[in-house]
């Protein structure tokens, strides 16, 4: 016999109010105690159950985790401002400021910010802490700023036929048991070549150790030339529209199956307006060992000239 269902319902909030009548009943000190062992989408999740747990998910005891130990010392050292000099009066604040304010650091050439959901640090290594081949030939790449940029200035490729972009993170100052992505995130000028259906070739893996590589593509419009297909112009009676000939349906673009897991990798799109390509994966265990953790983005082989690529920088962040 079924049960109706509005006196599961019934139960099933009956059962939610005994257990929030339970953790009441808990010190407060116990409750931002395990609160603090979630996650910040956990902790604001909480804060919804009643203005009591609000209270104490918002409080500084609970965001206090979730905030860099280190976080002091890192806007005394760093270029950006400090939080005393911003309108913050919270842990709380100072985790949401993070997200959205990445904190330049090591003088300036390296950015750190934290993932919202997770709490995870998430770094950006500008150009000027890269290692780029011809970087200081003035015909071949430059200095320049633009806005909406991390950094103050970001690497512009005039020209080159051997295209050589190295990086370098301590896997120590990377949160824990946590898998990792590497990405080089670019823009290009209106007038850039040489990288159409050229194949790239990245790196990421351990100093000394395995290293990943794979074949990707900086052509940011390949992988729309792969999704749509171009019919040709027809002559005579095919010239026609092909929904007026019965049978037949006027070609829709598709995605080729499985383009996103087995077909060439190219570029998409930020919600900064830049471009990003994933350059590979990395699991950082323990976030005690003093490895390094190296990526690279190389094309030597094929000898053309390319030029009008713009580098931000490479990103490392928590991979979902």
């Amino acid at each position: 016999m079924d049960m109706d269902p509005t006196v599961s319902t019934r139960r099933e909030e009956s059962d939610e109010a005994k257990a929030v009548n339970m953790l009441k009943v808990l010190p407060v000190d116990c409750i931002a105690k395990v609160l603090s062992l979630t996650t910040p989408a956990d902790a604001c999740r909480t804060s919804l159950v009643s203005t009591s747990f609000k209270s104490v998910a918002e409080s500084n005891a609970v965001w206090d985790c979730f905030v860099p130990p280190e976080s002091d010392y890192l806007f005394s050292n760093s270029s950006s401002s400090s939080p005393s000099s911003l309108p913050i009066s919270s842990k709380k604040e100072l985790f949401l400021h993070l997200c959205h304010h990445p904190l330049l650091i090591h003088d300036g050439k390296l950015s750190l910010s934290l993932e919202k959901k997770s709490g995870k640090k998430c770094y950006m290594l500008s150009p000027k802490d890269l290692i780029i081949v011809w970087i200081d030939t003035p015909a071949y790449w430059r200095w320049t700023s633009l806005p909406h940029t991390r950094f103050p200035e970001v690497a512009e490729l005039i020209k080159v036929c051997w295209l050589e972009i190295r990086g370098r993170i301590n896997t120590c100052i990377l949160s824990p048991a946590t898998l990792y992505a590497a990405y080089l995130v670019f823009k290009t000028t209106t007038g850039s070549y040489g990288f159409e259906s050229q194949p790239i070739e990245v790196e990421v893996g351990l100093v000394g150790g395995e290293i990943h590589k794979q074949t990707v593509y900086l052509d940011a419009y390949g992988g729309r030339r792969l999704r749509y297909q171009i019919v040709p112009r027809r002559i005579g009676v095919f010239n026609r529209p092909l929904r007026r000939i019965p049978g037949l349906q006027a070609p829709q673009p598709q995605p080729k199956e499985n383009e996103e897991l087995n077909g060439p990798k190219y570029p998409k799109e930020r919600v900064d307006g830049w471009l990003e390509i994933e350059l590979g994966e990395f699991f950082n265990r323990s976030g005690k060992d003093n490895g390094e953790l190296e990526m690279s983005v190389l094309e030597v082989n094929g000898g053309n000239w390319k030029g009008g690529l713009i580098v931000q920088g490479i990103e490392i962040r928590p991979k979902p």
